[in-house]
């Protein structure tokens, strides 16, 4: 039931509000006052809010540009010997640029004024339950995927054999990503900073995009194999 009404108003009440209606441009009053409000309190062009705001872009794009280069040409397979290895590489270079976003994340949150109104113990107690919820969803989708499934192993050849349905995909699509932005929500809240809240709506956003771009051609590689698996037989 907790986790129902969370994937109702955190992603349909928040996200498809702000983030979708950010992308496209159409603002209603109330989400300009807010916006408003939290520009005010944020110098976007301070150096730490910048490398965090191109960490977060970087990022997804990276391993996008990679994974497609490798299923296009086989490249990383052939020079680490193997598609797991190659996987694991690239795995460890995303998290390891994950650590770098976090760290610029939290620098641009350090070096730009707290919110009073944001700054008290509720709040802080809402932050720490996000931060909770979205662990939950990382560590449990990377459980249901495996380390290859989560490192976009499929672009490598490494593909499961059925779709994943179990927890947390059972309740929520690309918990990975959601769970990720919940963490950077709580910890935006939990610092009463308006610098991490707008730094947030563009992890949503880079993530937003990310899924329409990987949803996609991930649907056309297993749609290959079944052609393919149908072929054979």
């Amino acid at each position: 039931m907790f986790f129902s009404f969370f994937k109702k108003i955190f992603i349909y009440v928040f996200w498809l509000r702000w983030v979708l209606v950010v992308a496209r441009g159409i603002f209603v009053e109330a989400d300009l006052c807010v916006m408003t409000r939290l520009l005010g309190y944020v110098d976007p062009s301070e150096p730490h809010f910048v490398a965090a705001v191109l960490t977060i872009a970087f990022n997804p794009l990276f391993w996008n540009v990679v994974a497609r280069w490798e299923h296009k040409t086989r490249q990383l397979s052939r020079a680490f010997g193997s598609p797991h290895l190659a996987c694991y590489t690239l795995g460890g270079a995303v998290l390891l640029l994950n650590v770098l976003r976090s760290h610029c994340f939290t620098q641009a949150m350090l070096s730009q004024p707290r919110m009073q109104s944001l700054d008290n113990p509720l709040a802080y107690r809402v932050g720490l339950a996000l931060l909770g919820v979205g662990g939950v969803f990382v560590l449990s989708s990377f459980l249901a995927l495996g380390f290859t499934g989560t490192f976009l192993g499929d672009y490598f050849g490494i593909l499961k054999e059925a779709r994943v349905t179990t927890f947390p995909f059972s309740i929520l699509d690309n918990p990975m990503y959601w769970g990720s932005t919940a963490n950077y929500l709580g910890w935006a809240i939990m610092h009463a900073s308006p610098a991490g809240l707008l730094l947030t709506t563009v992890v949503a956003l880079i993530y937003t995009v990310a899924i329409l771009y990987e949803e996609p051609f991930t649907a056309e590689i297993y749609r290959q194999k079944a052609s393919q698996a149908h072929k054979r037989s």
